[in-house]
């Protein structure tokens, strides 16, 4: 248990410190990977019409959606 602990208290720090280097960059200029605009590309190209900037769930419930 306390290996389990102390691990567990180390992902919070890094998930801490990656949530405030990813939350203090404009998004639009935050590069996680070099294949970054690739990845954006297909998305956008699968899902056309999806608005990320509010994203409702029961829409993506929705049997079109699926």
């Amino acid at each position: 248990p306390r290996v389990e602990l102390a691990w567990a208290a180390k992902a919070h720090q890094h998930a801490q410190v990656y949530f405030n280097l990813i939350s203090s960059v404009e998004p639009r200029f935050l590069k996680l990977t070099k294949v970054d605009d690739r990845i954006y590309e297909e998305f956008r190209r699968t899902f056309r019409n999806l608005r990320v900037d509010v994203l409702d769930p029961e829409e993506l419930k929705s049997e079109a959606a699926k």
